[in-house]
């Protein structure tokens, strides 16, 4: 019989994360005095917290509070941190152990991998100076399906993924008790890639538009002639269909043409055999990642209006490519142990954006570019100067922006939505916190709103100035701690005087929607 002092429990509930998915055994956890006794089965411990299946469902109970009795009792003197990873091979293989060698190295670790197959291995972090295990992370590095297949079924902590959770995936996590995945701090960008469409180096065709992009893949244009190339025909190569690249793939070429994946598309499990396929003839075109373009030539994105995006760090920082790919980790509102939490801090911080640069993905490391540097961008204001954006206004943007610097951190929205993307929510979390440390104290931020070409001049930039304004305030609201007395947040818009794409495609209309971050 289970005696409960229900205000006693209330008080000992706290959120937990950090799932030890050993074989679950019973424990009985006796408060201190005596009154309380809880048995059940637990779940997990963090060092700190533990997690129990109860009659009266999961609870969590602190530990300092508690004696804990069972098979199932954790050895709280040399508890040791665990830690489940599924999803991206990308991920898992490459950035992943990368960051881990980097926390280790900082903390006075040893990290040891120990590999158990092809997709399945841990890294066991040792304490130097007491040769003591502290932390285990077993991954599981297969493809971002499986990763959220695990995360469902409780069998990972954090999902590396390559692509957004989808609707369908949000509304199983729903129901499998694991609360809104689209919430505060239950995503992460970790470091940002690109899709880019690759080509073998002897094949003479240089750029292509989005909309012949998803043309090509959806099997409607056949023949190089059509895109200015030989006449023979293409060769399309993709990523295998359940990683997140190549979902990412459908979802950012495929899906905003209206148009199917042709049945034809040859996949390649590796991206190296993609590369290898590709660079190999003449007649293939594929798509893959920035990080994987290896020996391939990548195209560059045309338009009709004559401007052209061609893919680069910088490029894919400020999202001025459209085509970016965020990668993301993804968790449960559960407490992490220390170690993992410490892990996930290292993550963000300037260390661990040089190793992400360093093992070929794009850091997010803000950058200030100065207006010199701005590339085609003025040249692209001055083309679509007409009656909807006057001489007067196009000084006006001139004379604002000239003594200032533009960050890489920009702000772009959902296709159809006010709502931020991915990658623009990272990046108010990543300001905030750079005003919480003091980093633009005494300096100017201007936020500058810019739109695309469709309705009204004077329109298109009260919607911008109104977008910029929302940035603004999502930025403030982020940065809980900063004293913002010591630096000037400001906001402007343009309007559609200063086109990234052009309008003819919903790439390149949303492309030029964005808010832009200048800095004095």
């Amino acid at each position: 019989m289970i005696t409960l002092v229900r205000a006693a429990v209330c008080a000992a509930l706290f959120l937990f994360q950090g799932v030890q998915f050993a074989a679950a055994q019973d424990v009985a956890l006796t408060s201190r005095d005596g009154k309380i006794e809880l048995s059940g089965t637990l779940l997990g411990f963090d060092g700190t917290f533990y997690r129990v299946e109860t009659e009266y469902g999961e609870l969590t109970i602190d530990g300092s509070g508690v004696d804990c009795a069972g098979p199932g009792c954790p050895n709280l003197e040399n508890f040791v941190a665990e830690l489940w990873l599924s999803g991206s091979a990308t991920m898992g293989k490459i950035l992943m152990p990368a960051l881990i060698d980097a926390f280790a190295a900082r903390n006075g670790y040893s990290a040891t991998r120990q590999d158990e197959d092809e997709n399945s291995f841990t890294f066991v972090l040792v304490d130097q100076k007491t040769n003591k295990t502290v932390a285990r992370f077993m991954f599981r590095a297969s493809n971002t399906d499986e990763g959220f297949a695990d995360l469902l079924a409780d069998e990972a902590d954090i999902v590396m993924s390559l692509r957004e959770m989808r609707p369908d995936e949000r509304q199983r996590a729903r129901e499998a008790g694991l609360g809104d995945m689209t919430g505060p701090n239950r995503s992460r960008v970790l470091a940002l890639d690109a899709v880019v469409p690759v080509v073998s180096a002897s094949n003479p065709v240089r750029g292509i538009s989005p909309l012949m992009l998803a043309r090509v893949f959806a099997g409607q244009i056949t023949n190089w002639n059509v895109l200015g190339g030989p006449d023979a025909p293409i060769d399309m190569h993709l990523p295998d269909d359940s990683s997140g690249l190549a979902q990412a793939i459908t979802d950012q070429v495929l899906r905003p043409a209206g148009l199917d994946l042709a049945e034809t598309v040859t996949r390649h499990a590796f991206p190296a055999d993609l590369a290898e396929a590709v660079a190999k003839d003449p007649f293939a075109i594929g798509i893959t990642s920035y990080a994987e373009q290896r020996d391939m030539s990548v195209l560059t994105l045309t338009g009709t209006c004559g401007f052209a995006l061609d893919v680069s760090r910088r490029a894919i920082k400020t999202e001025d490519y459209p085509l970016t790919a965020p990668m993301f980790l993804y968790f449960p509102a559960r407490r992490l142990p220390q170690t993992a939490r410490e892990f996930l801090s290292f993550t963000r911080s300037p260390t661990a954006q040089i190793v992400i640069r360093r093992a070929g993905f794009v850091d997010q490391t803000p950058e200030e570019i100065p207006i010199e540097d701005q590339g085609n961008r003025f040249t692209n204001a001055i083309t679509v100067a007409g009656a909807d954006v006057t001489l007067e206004e196009l000084q006006r943007m001139t004379a604002t922006l000239k003594p200032m610097a533009r960050l890489s951190t920009s702000f772009r929205f959902e296709a159809g939505s006010i709502r931020l993307d991915a990658q623009s929510r990272s990046n108010v979390q990543q300001l905030a916190r750079a005003l919480e440390i003091g980093q633009y104290d005494a300096r100017r931020l201007l936020f500058v709103g810019f739109s695309d070409g469709d309705g009204a001049g004077r329109a298109n930039r009260e919607i911008a100035l109104r977008r910029a304004e929302a940035v603004r305030r999502a930025v403030i609201k982020a940065a809980v701690t900063a004293n913002l007395d010591r630096v000037t947040l400001d906001v402007d818009a343009f309007g559609e005087a200063m086109p990234m794409a052009c309008d003819d495609s919903a790439w390149g209309r949303q492309a030029n929607r964005r808010v832009e971050v200048w800095v004095r």
